[in-house]
C-alpha cells in the first residue's frame, strides 16, 4: 500500500464486483458509504475499506493475538512478553467450529467480509509500515475474525476483573484482615478462606510489565450510554447517546466509522477493523449503543498440585489427575525460537509449575472458549431488526459482557446484558478463589441470557448504564466490582430535568465535567480544610474538571494522598504506588476504595480517625500551589506501530490534546500507566441520534484512515476534542425491496 493511497474519495468512488456491484463513495468527512443489491456485497464493502483504510492495525493486531510479535513484528525480549501473554489465553484454539455454529446464511456475509479484506491487498498491497519489519503475510481468514473478537472483548475487560481478583489474594498474603477487606468488597467475600489462600503460590502477574506493545490491540474499559423516550424529548421521538470510553492516546482511533446501504435500508454505524458489522449505529428503525457490564465472567481456583497432578475429590475418595500439557513453540526472527509450556485442567491455564508440589490458582475467562459463533450471528443479524425487543433478544446472544441500550421509531426503548455468566454454586460469590479439589466449586454452565439484566420502556422514560450496578434489572447478579456510580447518578439527575431533550442538549451532556464524586467527598472535606489560600481554593472549587480548574488539580492531589496515607500504610507504600502509577486497578475500581473511605467509621482509618486523617492530608495538599488541570492533562495520539519512534516533524503522532475532565465526571478523562505504558479512558467516539429523523451525529478520536500522508489520518480530532458532532447522512438510494 502506498504512502498516501485516497480511494473512493468523494466524487471518485470505487467499484467491486461480487454477487453484484459494490460502490464504495466518501461523504465529506471521510465516512465510506457503501452501497450495495446484495447483503454480501455489503459486508464485503465493508471488509474492502477496513483493509484499505485500516490495513496496518488489522495485520498487527492479528499478529500479536496469534502470538507471533517476535516472528513478524519485533523480535526483543519484550515482544517475548506480550508472545506469551497471548499464547497463555489460547484464544486461537476451536476457531473453526465456531464458524460452523454461524447459519449458513450469515457464514456467507462473513465469507463476503473476509473476501472483501483480501481482494484489498491484491488491489493495493500491504502498508509500507510492514516492509522494514520480518512480517510475512497471509491472507485474513473467518477464523482471524473469530480470534479478534476474543481478544478484544478480553483486554482491559475480562483482563481487570482477573488483576482485581489477583489483588484480593495478594491482600490476603500481606495480612490484611477481613474485617478491612469487607468495605472493599462488600457482601462478595463471604466465601474467603484467608487460610487457604495465604498457601497459594504466586506465579507471573496477569499481564506482564512489558506489554508496551499491547497499545496496538483495542483496549475497552468504561462508557456511557443512555436511551430516552419520546415522552421526554422535543421531537416526540426516542434518543440515543453513546461514548465509549476507550483509549485515544492512539492513531488511527480504535473505531471505523461506515455507511452501509441497501436498497432503501441502510445503517449508520462504528465498527472495529477485523469484525463483520457496525457495533454501535442505527438503521432506519431501530439505534443501539453498548458499555462494558462489568459482569464477573473470570474465576480462580486454588490447586493442590504434585507430580505434574492436581488433587480432587471423587466419592468420598482424594484422586490425582494429571493435568494437560499445551505446548507452544514461540517462532523468533533473530534469536532461538522458544517453547512454553502451559498447564490446563478445568479451572483453565495453572499460574505454575504442577510438578512442584504446592498451591497454585488456575483461572478461566467464561468467554474464552466455544465462543464467537453466536455472536458473530447475532451482531450480523442487526442490520435488519426493526424494532427493540427483537434486538434485545439478538444481542442477549452476545457471549462476551455488555450493557446494550436501543430504541426504535416506533417509540420503545429498552436495556439488555449480554454474556457468558457462569452458573456458581449457591454461595459462591465468584470474587475469592475457592478450592478446586471440591468439585461444588466447579462451574455448572452458564446463565440463560433472559435472567440477565435487562429493561423495557421503564415508567421513568429513560435507561443510563455507565459501568455501574446494574443487577437489580435481572434476575442473577452478575457485577460484583461494579465501576462507581457517580457517571450513572449525574446523567440521570440532569435527564430527569427535562421532557423536551434535543441533539444538542444531549451533545452538551456528554462533555458534562461535573463530579458527584468530588462532590461527596466536599461534602466531609470542606469544614476540615486549613484557612489558607490552597483550603480557600478548594474550598471554593465549583466541582468541575475544566481545563483551566486548579480546584480539580488540588482535590486530585488530596484524594491521591489520601488512598496513599489511607490504604498505603497496609497495603505498603511501594504495593499502593504500584496501584496508582502501573495498573488500572484504581483506574477501574475506585469505587470499591471510595466506599470505605467515605464511611466515617472505616477501620481503615485505625484510631485516628477519618476527620483527623482528612485533615492531615488536606493540610500537606493546600501549602503547594496548583497548577490549571488541563497543564497537567495533556497526551500525544501515537501511532500505532512507530508511535515516539520517530521526530515529532515526522506526523506520525499528533498532540499534544489537552484532556479535559476526571474518573467520575460524564466525559471521563483518565491518564495513566499500564503495563509500562501509557493509556487513558476517555470517549473515543460519540454518537447521537434522535430516531425522527434519519441521521447520526458522531465525533470520532481520529480519522478514518491509518495512512499518515492522507488528509484523513487527522481529520475529526478538533471537532472531537472541542465536542463538535458531524452529521453522517444516508444518501438516497432507489427504492424497493431490501436484496435477499
Amino acid at each position: 500500500m502506498a504512502l498516501f493511497d485516497n480511494p473512493f474519495s468523494a466524487g471518485n468512488p470505487t467499484t467491486l464486483q461480487g454477487d453484484g456491484e459494490v460502490v464504495i463513495e466518501r461523504d465529506a468527512h471521510g465516512v465510506p458509504h457503501i452501497r450495495a443489491e446484495w447483503d454480501t456485497d455489503l459486508y464485503r464493502g465493508l471488509g474492502y475499506c477496513h483493509a484499505v483504510d485500516r490495513g496496518l492495525q488489522l495485520w498487527v493486531v492479528r499478529a500479536l493475538a496469534r502470538g507471533q510479535g517476535c516472528q513478524l513484528l519485533a523480535d526483543t525480549d519484550e515482544m517475548l512478553e506480550v508472545d506469551r501473554f497471548f499464547r497463555r489465553l489460547g484464544f486461537n484454539r476451536g476457531l473453526t467450529e465456531e464458524i460452523e455454529k454461524v447459519p449458513p446464511s450469515h457464514r456467507r456475509l462473513l465469507t463476503a467480509y473476509i473476501d472483501g479484506i483480501n481482494q484489498a491487498v491484491d488491489d493495493h498491497g500491504l502498508p509500507w509500515e510492514l516492509k522494514p519489519l520480518p512480517y510475512t503475510h497471509e491472507v485474513w481468514t473467518r477464523e482471524d475474525t473469530v480470534l479478534i473478537s476474543r481478544v478484544i472483548a478480553y483486554v482491559n475487560l475480562a483482563q481487570s476483573q482477573g488483576e482485581m481478583e489477583r489483588l484480593l489474594v495478594e491482600l490476603v498474603q500481606a495480612g490484611v484482615s477481613r474485617d478491612l477487606l469487607e468495605p472493599l468488597f462488600p457482601g462478595a467475600i463471604d466465601d474467603l478462606d484467608p487460610w487457604l489462600l495465604k498457601k497459594v503460590t504466586l506465579g507471573e502477574r496477569v499481564v506482564p510489565d512489558a506489554v508496551r506493545w499491547l497499545g496496538a490491540v483495542p483496549s475497552a474499559v468504561a462508557s456511557n450510554n443512555w436511551v430516552i423516550a419520546g415522552a421526554r424529548t422535543g421531537s416526540g421521538k426516542p434518543m440515543l447517546a453513546n461514548d465509549p470510553h476507550l483509549e485515544v492516546n492512539r492513531l488511527p482511533a480504535v473505531w471505523y466509522e461506515a455507511v452501509l446501504e441497501l436498497g432503501d435500508r441502510w445503517c449508520v454505524g462504528s465498527t472495529m477493523p477485523g469484525l463483520p458489522g457496525p457495533l454501535i449505529g442505527r438503521t432506519n428503525d431501530l439505534a443501539w449503543g453498548a458499555t462494558y457490564a462489568f459482569m464477573d465472567a473470570t474465576d480462580s481456583w486454588v490447586e493442590e498440585c504434585q507430580d505434574g497432578c492436581y488433587r480432587r475429590a471423587e466419592g468420598g475418595r482424594k484422586v490425582w489427575k494429571p493435568f494437560r500439557e499445551r505446548r507452544e513453540l514461540i517462532r523468533r526472527a533473530k534469536h532461538d525460537d522458544v517453547e512454553v509450556v502451559y498447564y490446563e485442567n478445568l479451572h483453565g491455564v495453572l499460574d505454575g509449575d504442577p510438578n512442584v508440589p504446592g498451591h497454585y490458582l488456575a483461572t478461566r475467562w467464561a468467554s474464552a472458549e466455544s465462543t464467537g459463533g453466536a455472536s458473530l450471528a447475532a451482531s450480523l443479524s442487526m442490520f435488519h431488526a426493526r424494532e427493540v425487543q427483537q434486538g434485545m433478544k439478538l444481542l442477549s446472544h452476545i457471549e462476551t459482557a455488555w450493557n446494550w441500550v436501543l430504541a426504535d421509531t416506533s417509540g420503545h426503548i429498552g436495556y439488555q446484558m449480554s454474556g457468558r455468566m457462569p452458573l456458581r454454586n449457591p454461595g459462591r460469590g465468584g470474587l475469592a478463589p475457592l478450592p478446586g479439589w471440591d468439585p461444588s466449586n466447579d462451574w455448572r454452565g452458564f446463565v440463560p441470557p433472559d435472567r440477565l439484566p435487562w429493561s423495557l420502556d421503564p415508567d421513568e422514560g429513560f435507561l443510563v448504564t455507565a459501568n455501574n450496578d446494574l443487577n437489580r434489572y435481572g434476575r442473577s447478579r452478575p457485577i460484583n466490582l461494579p465501576m462507581g456510580p457517580y457517571r450513572a447518578d449525574r446523567i440521570a439527575d440532569v435527564l430527569a430535568t427535562s421532557d423536551d431533550w434535543t441533539v444538542d442538549e444531549v451533545r452538551r451532556l456528554q462533555m458534562d465535567l461535573h463530579s458527584r464524586q468530588a462532590e461527596l467527598f466536599m461534602a466531609v472535606l470542606r469544614p476540615l480544610l486549613p484557612d489558607n489560600a490552597g483550603g480557600k481554593e478548594l474550598r471554593d472549587w465549583d466541582l468541575r474538571y475544566d481545563a483551566e480548574s486548579h480546584g480539580a488539580t488540588r482535590f486530585e492531589a488530596f484524594y491521591r494522598a489520601l488512598l496513599r496515607a489511607v490504604f498505603g500504610a497496609r497495603f505498603g507504600e511501594e504495593v499502593m504506588a504500584w496501584l496508582l502509577d502501573e495498573c488500572a486497578i484504581v483506574a477501574d475500581f475506585y469505587w470499591s476504595f471510595d466506599r470505605a473511605l467515605l464511611d466515617p467509621d472505616s477501620g481503615w482509618y485505625g484510631p485516628e480517625g477519618r476527620a483527623a486523617t482528612w485533615s492531615k492530608v488536606a493540610a500537606g495538599v493546600c501549602e503547594a500551589p496548583a497548577a490549571r488541570w488541563g497543564a497537567q492533562r495533556s497526551f500525544t495520539m501515537k501511532h500505532v506501530l512507530l508511535g515516539g519512534k520517530l521526530p515529532k516533524i515526522a506526523g506520525f503522532d499528533h498532540g499534544p490534546v489537552t484532556l479535559v475532565g476526571g474518573r467520575a465526571t460524564v466525559h471521563q478523562g483518565q491518564l495513566y500507566r499500564s503495563g509500562g505504558r501509557e493509556t487513558s479512558f476517555a470517549p473515543s467516539y460519540r454518537m447521537v441520534t434522535d430516531m425522527a429523523e434519519d441521521v447520526a451525529h458522531t465525533a470520532l478520536a481520529g480519522g478514518p484512515s491509518d495512512r499518515r500522508f492522507s488528509p484523513l489520518y487527522r481529520k475529526g480530532i478538533a471537532d472531537w476534542v472541542q465536542g463538535r458532532l458531524k452529521t453522517v447522512t444516508p444518501r438516497p438510494a432507489p427504492s424497493g425491496d431490501p436484496a435477499p
